[in-house]
């Protein structure tokens, strides 16, 4: 139910100082709307948001939605939460409490103020997957009581308290399960395969590869992932999710390592670690749902967003 004084949404991002967050802000302003940041700035930064100061219709909160949120908006997207292992294993109770309080939190006042509301929910929910490639009906294998399992089972527990506030309260929740995403404004220190591959390659140390490089990954564009989260929060009602979004086309990390090395133009050289406790040897979504239902896939290939991402980095450097 929108606010029926006013033909322009209020638009709340939770996390908007963030990577995503930060160019959704962006999508969200161009298509006309205004769009209040909420961020700690735990993993954010203002230099992600230091152009929108000055935009009439931008405003910056600093808030951790682990504490409750009163304000008055139309439309809620929650992407707070720490993304990349180093940040979300640095605290992980308190990344568990950011995803689990958070959502309870930003599910309440969607309730309150009867709006719909955008979960940013994660491929790892599948854990370490046995089936390939992953659609939303699988299940996961997701170690609880691990390294990572703050992050993965936090994810996980949100995912559940949307749909119980939608069964229970009728609440329209909207609900994506992100693959890995890249582009600029990336955190240069978050531990990323992209980030960490194009760092190093840029500074001239070796690429740190764990294992032997075969495990794979899927690489989506930052501009596609906010073209999916906008569709998928205008869909239908009954387009609920999860949905996954992400490029389904799949690369191993070492011929990942070859393309960066290649591109900022480094000596090759690879330094092979031991691979990680439940790190996924295999991460490739099934994109049918988001096809049907969205009319979306990825048009960013991998060597078209990779030079874009590698010329950010080198601005910072």
């Amino acid at each position: 139910m929108s606010r029926i004084y006013d033909s322009r949404k209020r638009i709340l991002v939770t996390g908007g100082a963030g990577f995503l967050g930060s160019h959704l802000i962006d999508r969200l302003l161009a298509d006309g709307h205004e769009v209040l940041c909420a961020d700690n700035l735990f993993t954010g930064t203002k230099r992600n948001i230091d152009h929108l100061h000055n935009h009439s219709r931008f405003e910056f909160l600093r808030h951790d939605i682990t504490f409750p949120l009163f304000v008055e908006v139309d439309e809620i997207y929650n992407l707070a939460c720490p993304a990349s292992p180093i940040h979300y294993q640095h605290d992980p109770v308190q990344t568990t409490k950011t995803s689990v309080h958070g959502a309870i939190n930003m599910l309440g006042l969607a309730k309150r103020l009867k709006c719909r509301i955008f979960q940013a929910s994660t491929s790892e929910v599948y854990g370490d997957p046995s089936v390939h490639p992953q659609t939303e009906t699988y299940w996961g294998n997701v170690n609880p009581i691990g390294p990572r399992s703050c992050y993965d089972e936090g994810k996980r527990c949100a995912e559940t308290l949307f749909f119980d506030y939608h069964r229970q309260h009728g609440l329209e929740v909207k609900v994506a399960r992100i693959f890995n995403t890249y582009g600029p404004r990336m955190h240069p220190r978050d531990g990323r395969v992209v980030s960490n591959f194009i760092v190093q390659a840029l500074k001239g140390e070796p690429i740190t590869l764990y294992g032997d490089g075969s495990q794979t990954r899927s690489f989506c564009y930052v501009d596609d992932l906010i073209e999916g989260f906008v569709r998928l929060m205008d869909s239908p009602a009954d387009v609920t999710g999860p949905v996954n979004l992400g490029n389904p086309g799949e690369f191993t990390i070492r011929a990942l390592a070859e393309k960066v090395l290649a591109m900022t133009g480094s000596r090759p050289k690879l330094e092979f670690r031991a691979l990680p406790a439940d790190d996924p040897k295999q991460r490739q979504p099934d994109i049918t749902l988001a096809k049907s239902r969205l009319g979306w896939s990825p048009m960013v290939a991998l060597d078209k967003g990779l030079p874009a991402t590698i010329e950010y980095f080198r601005s910072l450097m």
